[in-house]
This record gives C-alpha cells, structure tokens and sequence, in this order.
C-alpha cells in the first residue's frame, strides 16, 4: 500500500506544474487566430468599410454595375433603393446593397 501512495503522490506533484505547460499548448491556437485575423478578417473589413463609404456616397449620374452584373447609371436615390438606367427606355428599381462598384471611364 506505501508503494501505491508514493506513486500517487509523484503523479500528483508532476500534473501542478503543468499549468505552464497548458499555457504553451495555447500558444500555437493563439498565433493561428492572429494570422486569420490579419489575412483573413482584416482585409474583408476594409473592404466592407469602403463598399458602405461609397454607397453613401453615390449620386445621380454614377455609372454603377450591380452585383448581378447589370450595368447602369444612377437615376434616382431612395434611402434603401436606387433607380438605374440601363437602356434608353428601360429602368431598374434595386437595393442599394446590391451595387458592388462604380464604373471606370475604361469600362465604358
């Protein structure tokens, strides 16, 4: 029975020093979450950041392609909607949320 105590009494000395070891094991999940964050969440962040700035900031006139492709040009602005002209006789009411970018003059 004294053999079976020292075994248990060495095994319980060798787990109270693991709290450093289960702060390393942390670490590699720790450096993985940071290398998403900078490669992965940031940029999409920036990206929403200046897709929201330029939706605030269309105007009449803007020469827009939806996120369905369609191509236009800003008539009307509602709060959540935009008109858009996309043929000589033909206008679109759509979301504001779905125009993904403004035309370039090398589009045209």
């Amino acid at each position: 029975m004294n053999g079976l105590a020292s075994i248990a009494w060495a095994q319980g000395t060798s787990g109270g020093s693991g709290g450093g070891n289960t702060l390393l094991s942390l670490v590699p999940f720790v450096l993985i979450f940071i290398i998403f964050y900078f490669l992965l969440i940031l940029p999409q962040q920036k990206r929403q950041k200046k897709l929201r700035t330029m939706l605030e900031a269309l105007k009449k006139g803007d020469k827009v392609i939806t996120s369905s492709g369609m191509w236009g040009t800003v008539t009307n602005l509602g709060k959540d909607s935009v008109t858009l002209q996309i043929s000589d006789n033909a206008k679109v009411k759509i979301q504001r949320d779905h125009i993904a970018r403004l035309r370039t003059d090398e589009e045209d």
